[in-house]
Formats: C-alpha cells, sequence, structure tokens
C-alpha cells in the first residue's frame, strides 16, 4: 500500500528584518524536499544532501546568488538529522541578513524535529 508524502507549510516572520518567508517541506521515505522562498513561491538556488554511513556529501544543482553556503548548511543539516537525501530550493529577493538566516534555520529544525517525533 502506498502512501502519500506529507506536506508541511510554516510561514516564517523575521522580527528585526520584516521579511517573511515561506517554508514548505514535503518528507519521503528516504528524505524530503524544502523549498523556502520570499513572496511569491518560486523555485530558487537548488542544493541537494545525502547523508550515509555519517558522511554527508553536497552538491549545488543551481547556484544562489547571495546565499550559497547557507543553503548549503541546512541541506547538511537536514540531510544528517533525517539520514538521507536533502533537497532545498531558496529564493530570496536580496542577501539575507543574519536574523533572517536563524529565524529560517530554527523553523527548519522545528519542522524536522516535529516529524522526527511524529515518526516515532
Amino acid at each position: 500500500m502506498e502512501t502519500e508524502p506529507e506536506v508541511f507549510v510554516t510561514k516564517i516572520v523575521s522580527p528585526s528584518t520584516t521579511r517573511n518567508f515561506l517554508l514548505s517541506t514535503t518528507f519521503f521515505q528516504n528524505g524530503c524536499f524544502m523549498v523556502i522562498t520570499e513572496g511569491q513561491p518560486r523555485i530558487g538556488a537548488v542544493s541537494i544532501a545525502i547523508s550515509a554511513s555519517n558522511k554527508i556529501s553536497t552538491a549545488k544543482v543551481i547556484p544562489s546568488k547571495y546565499d550559497s553556503i547557507f543553503i548549503s548548511t541546512v541541506a547538511e543539516k537536514v540531510s544528517s538529522m533525517i539520514n538521507g537525501i536533502s533537497l532545498v530550493s531558496l529564493h530570496s529577493k536580496s542577501q539575507l541578513q543574519l536574523d533572517d538566516m536563524k529565524a529560517i534555520m530554527e523553523e527548519v529544525m522545528n519542522t524536522v524535529n516535529s516529524r522526527k517525533y511524529e515518526k516515532q
């Protein structure tokens, strides 16, 4: 019996910069796909990471204009947390500020952690 992938959608508001981001996450048996977007839903820079036997491999599918290290870090962190494949897309209108990155990463971790606890 096949099951549908689960989708979580969370609105992130970064209080110090007043920028709004939408985080959409779809979980699968062997990984997840995350889309982080500012404004209208769009596919942006894409990074993929896979965790296998305590080693994480990362590749940039579509390079980021502003935040390539951040998107790679998100993909690596999620991949290590779920022990699988993480595909992350980030679209932002301008370079992210530190407060934006903190808010996004916190919401990503909360989403992945809530998924882990639901499976137990």
